[in-house]
C-alpha cells in the first residue's frame, strides 16, 4: 500500500513538473540585458504595417530580451474625440490592436500581423484575425468599442507626441531614432547589434549583409542638397552599402553627369545604384522611387539643383551667359529675386494634408493678431496640372476637388476672411465627401457648386498652383513672408515669430499666440506632406 501511494506521489510530482495538472511552466529567466524597441504607427499606414510584419517574427525569436512597445499616432482635438490621418476606420483599428495587446499579451502580434496583411479592411477583419490567432475576441471587442479603448488610445497618442513621433512609422532602438531597413533580417541585425553585454544565441545565425555599391553625385555649390542625410538613411536600409561620392566640379563627376544627363540625371544630388541592388532585401523599401538611368538605378529623392543653371544668390556667373544672379533670365520667379512686399503672408498647402490642415487652422489667430496692421494673407495650393488640363494632387482627386472649392470660397467670400468659416468647418473632417454642410453662415452652396464644378474653378486652380511651381514649393505647409522669405511652421506663435522676423514694426508682433515658437537654429523642421 505504501509502495502504491509512493508511486502515485511520484507520478503527481512528475505531472506537476510538466504542467499536466494545470500549473504553468516556470517563467523564462530574466535576461542579463534587454534592448528597447518602440514603434509609433498608424494601423492603416502601409509603412507602419510593414514594420509590424517585420518585427513580429523577431520578437518570437528573441523573446523577453526585447522590451517592445507599440504606440499609435493621432490627435485628440477635444477630449475623447480621437482622429487619425486615414480616418475613423484607422482610429478603430488602432483601438482593436491596442486592446489586443492588453487582453491577449501572449499572441496579440499574431492578431496585429493578420490585420496588417489586409489593412484596407481594418477594423472589419479583427474577428477573423482573432480566430486565426486563437484569441478570444470578446474582451478585446468590448475594450475597443467602449471607453477603455478610447482611454488606451488617447494615452498612446500622448506617448507618441511626447516622443516627437509624427510620421508612421517612427521607430526607436534603445532610445535612438531608427532609420534602418524594415525586413525581419534588418530588425534582427539591428537589435542584435544593440546588445552590449551578451547577445542572445539566435544572433549568431544572422547572415552577413550583401555589399551594395552606390555612387553619390552632388555639387558643393548646392547649399540645400544635404546628400549625407540621405546617405545615412540608405546605410541603415542597406547595411552592406559601399558609397562612392563625386562632385560635379571634379572631372570624374562632370564626366559622369554628362554621360547620364540624357538618361534622366539632370538634377542633383543623384544616388546611382549598381543594378545588383534589386537582389537585396532592402530594395523593396526604395523600389517605387527607382528609375533606370543608363547602367544605373537612379533613386528619386526630389533633387532640385541644376548644376548647369545660374545660382541666383552667389554673386557669380554660373552658366557663363554674362549675367549674374537675378540679372539672369533663369532666376526670374525665384524667391531670391522676387520683390519684397512688406506685410504680405502666403501659405502653401495641400487641402487634405493633415499638416496643411493644422496650418490653416492656425490662421484665425494670425488674422486676429494682425488685424490692426492690415496684412495681406494669401492661401495657395500645391498640385500639378497635366498636359490634358486635368490636375494631380498628392492625396488624389478628392484633394483636387477640395482645393478648388476652397479657392471658390476665397474668391466669393473674401471680405473679412469669411471663407475661413468654410475651411475651418471642412478641416474638422476633411476627407468627408459631403462638403455642403460646411457652406453655412452666409456661404451659398449653389454659388460654391457652380464655381467649383465649372470652368471658373478650374481656372482659379490652374493659376493658383503656378505660384508654388514657380517657387519650387512642394511641402505642405510652406510659408512665404513678404513675397520672398520661405519658412515652415504649424503653431500660431511659430508662424508669427518668423513672419515678424521680416516685419518687426507690426503691432501683432508684440502679441503672444498659442503654441511654441521652436525656430531656434538646428531645430527640426516642421512636419509636412510632400517635399
Amino acid at each position: 500500500m505504501n509502495r502504491k501511494i509512493s508511486l502515485v506521489a511520484m507520478a503527481t510530482v512528475a505531472l506537476v513538473a510538466v504542467g499536466v495538472l494545470g500549473c504553468k511552466p516556470a517563467a523564462a529567466p530574466e535576461p542579463k540585458e534587454k534592448v528597447e524597441f518602440s514603434m509609433h504607427i498608424m494601423s492603416q499606414c502601409p509603412f507602419g504595417a510593414q514594420v509590424q510584419k517585420g518585427i513580429a517574427p523577431v520578437l518570437k525569436t528573441l523573446g523577453n530580451t526585447v522590451d517592445f512597445k507599440m504606440e499609435f499616432i493621432g490627435d485628440e482635438p477635444q477630449p475623447g474625440n480621437l482622429t487619425s490621418m486615414h480616418g475613423a476606420n484607422e482610429v478603430n483599428g488602432n483601438k482593436y490592436q491596442i486592446c489586443a495587446k492588453k487582453y491577449a499579451p501572449a499572441n496579440y502580434m499574431d492578431v496585429v500581423v493578420c490585420m496588417a496583411n489586409d489593412m484596407r479592411n481594418i477594423p472589419q477583419n479583427f474577428e477573423k484575425c482573432a480566430t486565426e490567432a486563437k484569441v478570444d475576441p470578446a474582451p478585446i471587442k468590448a475594450c475597443a468599442e467602449g471607453q477603455e479603448g478610447t482611454d488606451l488610445l488617447s494615452a498612446s497618442f500622448k506617448v507618441s507626441k511626447e516622443k516627437g513621433a509624427r510620421g508612421s512609422p517612427t521607430v526607436f532602438l534603445n532610445g535612438e531614432k531608427y532609420q534602418g531597413g524594415r525586413t525581419e533580417t534588418d530588425f534582427m541585425r539591428s537589435i542584435c547589434n544593440a546588445f552590449k553585454v551578451e547577445k542572445p544565441a539566435a544572433c549568431a545565425n544572422i547572415p552577413e549583409p550583401k555589399k551594395i555599391a552606390v555612387t553619390v553625385l552632388s555639387d558643393k555649390r548646392c547649399t540645400k542638397c544635404f546628400p549625407d542625410r540621405i546617405l545615412g538613411q540608405l546605410k541603415n536600409m542597406f547595411p552592406g552599402l559601399e558609397p562612392k561620392t563625386l562632385d560635379y566640379a571634379d572631372a570624374e563627376g562632370k564626366a559622369l553627369y554628362d554621360s547620364l544627363k540624357d538618361q534622366g540625371v539632370k538634377l542633383l544630388p543623384a544616388f546611382l545604384f549598381e543594378a545588383a541592388v534589386v537582389e537585396d532585401a532592402g530594395f523593396n523599401q526604395i523600389k517605387r522611387f527607382i528609375v533606370d538611368a543608363g547602367q544605373y538605378k537612379l533613386l528619386q529623392v526630389g533633387a532640385k539643383f541644376d548644376p548647369t543653371a545660374e545660382i541666383c544668390d552667389n554673386q557669380a556667373d554660373d552658366d557663363g551667359d554674362g549675367k549674374i544672379d537675378c540679372e539672369d533670365d533663369g532666376c526670374a520667379g525665384q524667391a531670391e529675386c522676387r520683390p519684397e512686399v512688406v506685410k504680405q503672408l502666403d501659405v502653401f498647402v495641400m487641402s487634405q494634408c493633415p499638416f496643411g490642415v493644422k496650418a490653416l487652422n492656425a490662421l484665425p489667430e494670425i488674422i486676429d493678431a494682425f488685424k490692426e496692421d492690415g496684412i495681406t494673407l494669401n492661401i495657395n495650393f500645391i498640385a500639378d496640372e497635366m498636359p490634358d488640363g486635368t490636375f494631380k494632387a498628392l492625396h488624389g482627386q478628392p484633394e483636387v476637388d477640395e482645393n478648388i472649392r476652397e479657392l471658390c470660397a476665397i474668391k466669393n467670400y473674401g471680405k473679412d476672411h469669411k471663407y475661413m468659416d468654410y475651411i475651418l468647418c471642412r478641416n474638422k473632417d476633411i476627407r468627408n465627401a459631403e462638403w455642403k454642410t460646411c457652406a453655412v453662415n452666409g456661404i451659398d452652396p449653389a454659388v460654391m457648386e457652380k464655381c467649383s464644378t465649372g470652368e471658373e474653378g478650374k481656372k482659379l486652380h490652374s493659376e493658383n498652383i503656378k505660384i508654388a511651381k514657380a517657387l519650387e514649393i512642394g511641402a505642405s505647409p510652406t510659408w512665404l513672408a513678404n513675397n520672398k522669405f520661405k519658412f515652415s511652421g504649424i503653431a500660431p506663435e511659430q508662424i508669427k515669430k518668423q513672419f515678424c522676423d521680416h516685419n518687426k514694426e507690426l503691432k501683432g508682433c508684440a502679441k503672444t499666440l498659442s503654441g511654441e515658437a521652436k525656430v531656434q537654429p538646428g531645430a527640426a523642421p516642421a512636419p509636412s506632406c510632400g517635399g
